[in-house]
């Protein structure tokens, strides 16, 4: 059975060919809903609504495949944290996180069948950081590109500099439980 990822992040990527599993990936056509467009849906609900919405989309021109689709985002102190739209924002957000501990919730949907079977689970990681001041946030900043990750920053480029413990998956805050794929990926074939 094939495998379509419905994303185009290369983070997810490499945990997939690291796990070994063949895919094809797709880029799905929804936009995002975030805390601003949604404020009445918690964090899961709407890491779980996003990842949905993204396999739901593709697997309507692979209905052949199993569709994965996921979607990432950090919550610290009632603050949810997606991608920031700029740096000055990606530092507010280190700043934020600087010394706390917070969640990594990453939704993970899959869709197969002619009956459109959907699985769907959100897994949560807890990472607390180490106490970052100015010119850490910055330095970090200026050496890994965060634009596009939640909370501003990836655990898989220089995390060691900010992280101090992590508990839980540690697949779920690079953006895919590999634990729960792998699952899914097995009961598919079988």
């Amino acid at each position: 059975m094939e495998l379509v990822l419905a994303t185009t992040s290369p983070r997810r990527h490499e945990l997939m060919r690291q796990a070994g599993i063949a895919f094809i990936s797709a880029a799905p056509q929804v936009a995002e809903w975030d805390a601003e467009s949604h404020p009445h849906l918690s964090p899961a609900d709407l890491v779980r609504n996003n990842a949905r919405r993204k396999a739901e989309a593709v697997f309507s021109n692979h209905q052949e495949a199993c569709v994965l689709a996921a979607d990432t985002l950090v919550y610290c102190e009632g603050r949810i944290m997606g991608k920031p739209a700029d740096l000055e924002q990606a530092a507010d957000m280190l700043r934020w996180l600087s010394g706390k501990t917070h969640e990594v919730l990453t939704a993970v949907a899959w869709v197969q069948g002619m009956d459109r079977r959907i699985k769907e689970t959100v897994v949560r990681t807890w990472v607390t950081f180490r106490s970052l001041d100015d010119s850490q946030i910055h330095g970090y900043l200026a050496a890994v590109h965060v634009l596009d990750k939640a909370g501003a920053y990836a655990l898989q480029e220089q995390g060691a500099k900010l992280v101090e413990r992590i508990e839980g998956s540690r697949s779920n805050v690079i953006g895919l439980p590999m634990e729960k794929v792998l699952e899914w990926w097995k009961e598919a074939q079988q």
